[in-house]
């Protein structure tokens, strides 16, 4: 029996629309999707941050992340760095490595190819000219992808990747002990946590309960004999 022609225009929504569901966690593996999760290896645990460099937030973090002999991965928008060079040179010169968030933090999947593939090479051109490296890894805004954004990505070189466990600390009712908490309740070995250095996309302060939770949660994860650091160390078993 042929496939009448609602099926068939669903059947196509569904599998464009298919990476869209890459923020929600339970559902990537149901769609082929769970490469994206950044898990790496069991006796580590990746610890990464988003949206900055924020010249009112983002060097709190770096003083705190050193004080705590931690390394870490960011990933900045385009226009941040813009806007803040000197405090996106100050993280690569504190040995923190520089992902890619896009330019601005707008949803990819109402972007079209074009228009995707500027955003992430803009960014991505920006990094290298202001802090004189070269990405390896890509996490889209919201964590929802298109299939423009995988592919830009594959073009640039760049490896997808989102996470295991956040901290919901954009929340403007979020504090200390609720980001912890939801950091810890989902995170294991070889996790990759989610955390913000900038409230430029979130609740204003929000950053504030984020930067008072990251002592407790770096403890807890070297409590459980486990090493926070980088993706660059976490060696991420599978890259979409």
């Amino acid at each position: 029996m042929p496939f009448s022609r609602r099926a068939l225009l669903g059947g196509a929504a569904a599998l464009y629309l298919a990476p869209a569901v890459s923020a929600l966690g339970p559902v990537r593996r149901a769609v082929g999707l769970d490469s994206l999760s950044g898990v790496g290896s069991p006796s580590r645990v990746a610890v990464t941050f988003d949206d900055g460099p924020d010249v009112d937030s983002t060097p709190y973090f770096i003083r705190l992340l050193e004080e705590l002999d931690v390394r870490a991965t960011f990933f900045v928008l385009g226009r941040m760095v813009q806007r803040h060079p000197a405090v996106a040179r100050d993280l690569v010169n504190a040995g923190h490595e520089i992902g890619i968030h896009g330019w601005d933090h707008r949803p990819l999947p109402l972007r079209g190819p074009v228009a995707t593939l500027n955003d992430i090479s803009r960014a991505t051109e920006q990094v290298r000219e202001v802090c004189g490296v070269e990405p390896q890894f890509y996490r889209p805004p919201y964590g929802v992808l298109s299939w423009s954004a995988l592919g830009s990505a594959h073009r640039l070189g760049l490896s997808p990747v989102l996470w295991t466990t956040w901290g919901r600390d954009w929340r403007s009712r979020a504090d200390v002990d609720s980001v912890e908490n939801d950091v810890l309740r989902h995170l294991g070995p070889g996790g990759t946590i989610l955390l913000h250095d900038s409230d430029c996309t979130s609740a204003s302060g929000s950053w504030r309960a984020t930067l008072g939770a990251v002592p407790q949660i770096i403890s807890a994860i070297r409590n459980a004999g486990l090493e926070p650091g980088p993706l660059r160390e976490h060696d991420i078993v599978s890259r979409a």
